[in-house]
Order: C-alpha cells, then structure tokens, then sequence
C-alpha cells in the first residue's frame, strides 16, 4: 500500500490537533508533527512561517506533548515528530524520546543529526520504543545511503531535492532515482518529501517511492485561514492521488506495514 503522510506544525492554531484528526479522517497512514526551532535550516519559507507562528502563541515542546497526551485515545494512526537537534539534546536524547513516547509519539526525524553522528540518539530512540527516520539525499554517496538504509527505523525519508522544503512546480527529476537507490539497499518504505505540491505530484511521487511526505502546501493553506474541515478535503485529495499510483502497482510489490502502526 502506497502511504501518506502529511505534516502539520505543532501549535500552529489554537485548534491545531483538530488539524491532526481531520488528516487521520482524511485517510493518512501516519502524520509528521513539527515541533518548531527558531532556526529551522532545512525548512523553507512557508515551514519557517508556520513555525515562527507557532512559536509567537507560545508554543514549546512541552505544549504540544501535553495536547497529543489529550488527544491520545482519539489517534489512531503512528505521528512521527520532525524537529532539530537542538531541542532533542537540550535535556538528552533519552529524556526527550521518552516523552514523546508518553505522549504517543512513535517515531522522530533530526535532520540535522547526520547517521555518524546518530549513535546515541538512535540508542535512546529504541530504548524508548521510537522508530528513528533517517533522511538521504540525491548527493548521498553509496556507502552512506547503505548505512543510512540499515540504521533508519520505521521508514527512510527521501529528500528529493537539494535545499530547503518548499512548493514547486513539479517533481524533481532526482526523486525518482533516489528513490530506486534506496529501495536497492533496503526493504523498509522510502517516502519521498521536499516539494510535494499537489495531488498530481503525488501520485508520480508514489509511483516512485513507496509513498510521500506533504507538508508546505498544506502548511500554506492553514497559515492562509483554512479549516480543519478544509485540510481534510486537501488531505482526500492527496489520499485519492496516492491511491492512484498504487492501484499501478502489483499488490506482491508492497512493502511491510511501517511498524509503529496501530490502526
């Protein structure tokens, strides 16, 4: 089954868990929450908006963990945090992991914590029951991308171009190889993120890979005034378009369910 995963800024509104559930009841297969850092390096404009947002209501790891932990028996599907270094070292790895966990969290993305570097981290991360993402890219030489392959947890995130997140007008031409590179060395899912714009770049997105990541274009949208009954048409859409793709796909080419899942 191809997934999609969109991915909402923690704290972004007052409401923004009803964002989280309105993605679940749109179809996601699991949902990326950002937790915002004020110095955001991989993230583009319209990411650091949402962030900058976020943070102006006051929002801090410890907010956003406490409405997950309200919202706990409502979710049904896993939510992998995406945030820095920063934060995740602030108090150690294994205190920061084990609170996401309290809080219901299953897996967490640091994209500015390379794989070489990765050791403690990924050591708390599985002792706390967290699937640690790893992140490769077009440049990413072999030797790395294998080991990036086989360290990475729960699934490997294709970043499918250099730079920042962001919209674009299409699919990068890398994603594609990227993605077959990834798949060569592993048998976990490689979703593909970094400028999945709409519902046709996500269907060709997961012809490529085994599903997408969505995150400025629906962040544009909440940041300009839409609802959560808005998002969740925008999310259908996505679902409807990666669904699409796998219906291209022989069933005995699916992968293994992500693990974490629970619904």
């Amino acid at each position: 089954m191809k997934r999609l995963y969109p991915y909402l800024t923690g704290g972004i509104t007052e409401d923004w868990t009803d964002y989280l559930l309105a993605y679940q009841e749109a179809g996601a297969d699991a949902i990326e929450i950002g937790l915002p850092f004020s110095d955001p390096m991989l993230d583009g404009t319209t990411i650091q908006r949402a962030s900058d947002r976020s943070l102006r209501r006051g929002t801090t790891v410890d907010t956003i963990l406490a409405d997950l932990a309200a919202v706990r028996d409502r979710i049904s599907v896993p939510l992998f945090a995406m945030t820095y270094a920063n934060l995740v070292f602030r108090d150690g790895p294994a205190v920061f992991c084990r609170r996401l966990a309290e809080a219901g969290v299953s897996g967490l993305i640091v994209p500015d914590v390379p794989v070489d570097e990765a050791d403690g981290l990924s050591a708390a991360a599985e002792a706390a029951g967290v699937d640690l993402v790893l992140l490769a890219a077009p440049v990413t030489p072999p030797e790395r991308l294998a080991e990036i392959a086989a360290r990475s947890r729960g699934f490997v995130y294709a970043v499918s171009v250099l730079g920042t997140t962001g919209e674009r007008d299409e699919l990068a031409g890398t994603a594609a190889p990227l993605a077959a590179r990834i798949k060569a060395v592993t048998d976990l899912p490689v979703l593909i993120g970094f400028g999945i714009s709409g519902p046709e770049q996500a269907t060709a997105a997961a012809r490529a890979g085994d599903g997408v990541v969505v995150a400025s274009a629906l962040m544009r949208r909440v940041l300009d005034g839409a609802t959560p009954g808005e998002l969740l048409d925008d999310v259908a859409a996505l679902r409807a378009a990666v669904d699409q793709a796998d219906q291209e796909v022989p069933a005995d080419h699916a992968h293994a369910e992500v693990s974490g899942d629970r619904g």
